[in-house]
């Protein structure tokens, strides 16, 4: 059958209906039951983090899929009981993807392609944070809010926006883990007072390294060796042979997919690794990272706002990560569930404002409180502080162990007993 746009369908209106075919009628009529409302999402979807941005746009898509039609199996999550918005008469969202490419100028190129062409609503994005400081800028100068799941860099917060938004938690929480995981592990016997950096250098990289260096000081740890490398990285193993000639006893690495890989990789020909190796997620959490290396990938250390083995005290984790398994063959991680969050409170603020005006959804992502027992994220729930920082966004530590990602940190919530120090590489099976 062939479509209508709803544009069209406007202009002819009324008894103009009766001028087009039956065919071009029955879509007529069927678009203007069912209205949609435009979401622009933009993720890297070619490029080196096509892999992850393909990821995302899975969960993304799961989530959109949750909100149009009834999933009654996954209550309390929000908005899958019923079909579509019920404040909306039921409208569906309707996603607008763009490609990133992974690129500062082309993701605000994109950003403002489909707010001025596609005329959406509102947009989420855009994984990395140097990408999302400018697409977001396009939706600040638009006046279109702006909703991001994933990046971490703290100034994306501290700019005085009023149109952005973001759930997840940024570099200083997530960095206080690291610190605060280190000193229950002090209070263990262990001895480690050395830290070195190993970081790419953009948005993303080069503010997770002055955080850290900020936290050292606070918590009184020396920063013996800072390493900053221009992603994808040809080699590692310079930056990676001045590191360990620092004596340091625990690496920070803040590193993309190619980057996790070769790093890994380096440090096992080197036959070396640390006490600890302490990542901020990103490519170490990426399907890919583990079907590369394998068990060489054991014993890393890091942040996460979400495993899979939350499902046993959270059982709504396991009903959706099920329900992604059954439409992609794999399971959710860590920055993908971020991401499917995201579009959620994005869609629970549209319902709260009863209208699709910018400005509406604006004042209800504002307003917005959503309990956490509706996430499928360890939050308290999802409220916006005047920055447009989540207030409860939080994270775990994980480590990989026989390939699966578990909760070691906080203790209390551990699944699994943390290793450490890591085992050198003669003593790995």
């Amino acid at each position: 059958m062939k479509r209508i746009s709803r544009r069209r369908f406007l202009r002819y209106g009324g008894a103009g209906l009766l001028a087009l075919s039956g065919a071009e009628r029955l879509a007529a009529l069927a678009s203007a039951q069912e209205p949609t409302i435009p979401i622009g999402v933009v993720y890297p979807l070619t490029g080196a983090l096509a892999r992850i941005g393909a990821s995302i746009k899975n969960a993304v898509d799961l989530a959109a899929e949750i909100v149009n039609t009834p999933h009654p199996e996954l209550d309390p999550l929000v908005l899958a009981r019923p079909a579509g918005l019920p404040r909306l008469r039921g409208a569906k969202l309707r996603l607008l993807w763009a490609d990133s490419k992974g690129d500062p100028a082309t993701g605000r190129a994109e950003t403002e392609r489909l707010i001025e062409r596609e005329r959406v609503v509102a947009v989420v994005g855009a994984y990395q944070s140097a990408v999302t400081a400018t697409a977001s800028l396009a939706a600040e100068a638009k006046g279109i809010p702006f909703l991001n799941p994933e990046s971490s860099s703290p100034k994306l917060t501290e700019r005085n926006f009023k149109w952005f938004f973001r759930t997840g938690p940024h570099d200083v929480t997530f960095t206080k883990l690291f610190f605060d995981m280190m000193e229950d592990l002090k209070k263990r016997g262990h001895r480690i007072s050395k830290i070195a950096i190993l970081s790419e250098d953009t948005e993303f990289g080069a503010t997770a390294v002055g955080v850290e260096r900020v936290f050292a000081q606070r918590y009184g740890y020396e920063v013996v060796a800072t390493e900053l490398y221009t992603s994808p990285p040809a080699s590692v193993e310079a930056e990676l042979l001045r590191i360990r000639r620092s004596g340091c006893d625990v690496i920070f690495g803040q590193n993309y997919l190619v980057d996790a890989v070769l790093i890994t990789r380096t440090l096992k020909q080197m036959r070396w690794f640390p006490q600890g190796l302490i990542v901020h997620d990103a490519g170490w959490v990426v399907p890919d990272y583990l079907q590369t290396v394998g068990d060489d990938g054991n014993y890393v250390l890091t942040r996460v706002s979400w495993a899979l083995g939350m499902g046993r005290r959270k059982p709504l984790v396991t009903r959706v990560n099920e329900l992604y398994r059954q439409r992609f063959g794999t399971d959710m991680d860590e920055t993908n569930a971020r991401s499917f969050t995201g579009l959620l409170a994005l869609a629970a603020a549209i319902n709260e404002a009863g209208s699709t005006r910018p400005d509406a959804i604006r004042q209800a992502l504002a307003g917005l409180s959503l309990p956490g027992r509706q996430l499928i994220m360890p939050w308290e729930g999802i409220e916006f502080d005047f920055r447009g920082q989540n207030r409860h966004a939080a994270g775990l530590m994980a480590q990989i162990l026989d390939r699966q990602y578990k909760v070691v940190w906080p203790f209390s919530l551990a699944e699994a007993d943390i290793v450490w120090p890591a085992p050198p590489w003669e003593r790995r099976g």
